[in-house]
């Protein structure tokens, strides 16, 4: 696998954003975008310069709209920097081509994207600091107290009082154990939009973004973790579990 590492430019200035801020505000173009990195070698050979309009079935390649798998597809983190700066992470199963993707958009880059080999291996009780942005869900059934019988099998928003058992109930099967107390979270929303429309709003999808500790239970299981994703919402750069050693844990240790 690999990562990479976009610096997207935002400028320094809110009140009047770089294409890149406005970019990142709309989940639906930078996913979109990011596809542009797996072009077919027929949209490639035929469109050296990308001036055709972008078509999914050309930027399929194997690596689009499929499940994730050590062979298949990517994964997106973005993560806001001091100072209002943005970067994005790519995990994906291939080498990513960033200079035909931002052949036509390379306005939005504040720097050279960065790709370096990505291949995960960790010892069971290994301790690992995390950062994950999912999007929390839960299937309502006939015996959830709050479902009625048309909402019945549909996909709703986890309560924010059980965020932490939800994450930690993913763990079991997952490979890892968090640390609760040490677990902290921030609630949001993400937005998109499909529609050019001026007057069309979008919709938007539940944001947690997580950060704490964990400790690997199943090496395999983690591994295998790392590259599906957690969660739903992986088109919209959810999933995407980033990790980092810690030299020391125990009680009551801080990273």
């Amino acid at each position: 696998m690999y990562r990479s590492c976009l610096l997207i430019d935002v400028g320094n200035n809110p009140d009047r954003p770089r294409p890149g801020r406005l970019w990142l505000r709309n989940r639906y173009h930078v996913h979109q975008r990011l596809c542009m990195a797996f072009p077919s070698a027929s949209r490639k050979a035929e469109d050296v310069d990308f001036l055709k309009p972008f078509n999914a079935d050309d930027f399929s390649n194997g690596q689009v709209t499929v499940k994730r798998t050590m062979d298949a597809g990517f994964l997106f983190f973005i993560d806001p920097l001091p100072n209002g700066r943005a970067v994005i992470i790519v995990q994906s199963a291939i080498v990513p081509d960033w200079n035909y993707a931002f052949h036509n958009a390379s306005h939005l880059l504040a720097a050279p994207p960065v790709v370096k080999p990505f291949e995960p291996h960790f010892p069971k009780g290994q301790w690992l600091r995390f950062r994950l942005a999912a999007n929390p869900t839960r299937r309502l059934s006939k015996h959830s107290p709050d479902a009625k019988e048309e909402s019945i099998g549909k996909r709703v928003p986890v309560p924010t009082d059980r965020l932490i058992d939800w994450l930690a109930h993913r763990g079991e099967s997952a490979g890892f154990d968090i640390t609760r107390d040490a677990t902290t979270l921030q609630p949001g929303y993400i937005y998109f939009n499909k529609s050019d429309k001026e007057n069309d709003k979008g919709q938007r999808l539940r944001s947690v973004l997580f950060n704490g500790l964990l400790r690997v239970t199943d090496p395999d299981a983690f591994r295998q973790t790392l590259v599906h994703g957690i969660g739903s919402g992986k088109a919209f750069g959810f999933g995407l579990l980033l990790i980092a050693p810690v030299s020391t844990v125990g009680s009551g240790a801080s990273i």
